[in-house]
């Protein structure tokens, strides 16, 4: 196991963050994890890339003097797997806010689904979701959202690599994205759903890789820490 002085000089992990766990409680762990069972009084710890706290896998988390990596690696494209709910949205446009609005699915086939995949490979223009932490006059655009606030939001460009369909059992559609930094497979969701003549939310999201680092060689925190208690 590597020892403090390492933790110091920098190390890159590779977590695998649970379902529900915010990427800050992922940080803390790792964080408290070695101050307790290294005994370090202090160390830099960050993530290179947030993910919401109902999307599971791969987070990047820097140690040390690696945290210079940070803008680096947030830059690097990312993969997503999941699964669309065709046919209904929400506000949030995934599960922390409940369906608002639904539409009719008696159109949609494979054929129109695949085919619907092609108008969003390349380069899109985006509008993130109004339920992000994207900051507008100030304040965090869920913060607005939460309050019922109307905000005007500016679609960004964003690049779409690879776009497939895994599986369809509608309502569910399940996928695969490899895309760039900064795109919100939220909003892929929502904008899926409007181009099928329908209506779509996100309601499972894992990160699978950021740039050639793979969850498969992930850990959750708890295993994190384990690790680290066996080097005391």
């Amino acid at each position: 196991m590597t020892s403090a002085e390492d933790f110091q000089e920098g190390q890159v992990l590779l977590i695998d963050k649970p379902l529900h766990w915010s990427s800050f409680q992922a940080v803390n762990k790792v964080k408290w994890s070695l101050k307790k069972h290294l005994g370090l009084k202090k160390i830099k710890v960050g993530h290179a890339g947030t993910l919401d706290p109902l999307a599971s896998g791969l987070l990047i988390i820097c140690t040390g003097k690696f945290t210079k990596r940070i803008m680096e690696l947030q830059g690097m494209e990312k993969e997503y797997t999941g699964t669309f709910h065709i046919g209904a949205t929400t506000p949030s446009y995934d599960l922390e806010t409940e369906v608002n609005e639904t539409f009719p699915t008696a159109h949609i086939d494979d054929a129109l689904i695949n085919q619907t995949v092609k108008q969003f490979i390349g380069e899109i223009d985006q509008k993130p979701p109004v339920f992000s932490a994207i900051k507008k006059d100030g304040k965090r655009l869920y913060e607005h959202a939460r309050k019922g606030e109307e905000v005007e939001i500016a679609s960004r460009k964003v690049i779409i690599h690879k776009f497939e369909i895994t599986r369809i059992a509608l309502p569910e559609v399940d996928f695969r994205v490899v895309c760039s930094k900064g795109t919100y497979i939220r909003s892929l969701a929502h904008d899926f759903g409007v181009a099928l003549g329908s209506g779509a939310h996100l309601t499972a999201l894992r990160r699978t890789k950021i740039g050639t680092y793979n969850v498969i060689n992930g850990i959750t925190p708890e295993a994190f820490e384990t690790l680290v208690k066996t080097a005391e």
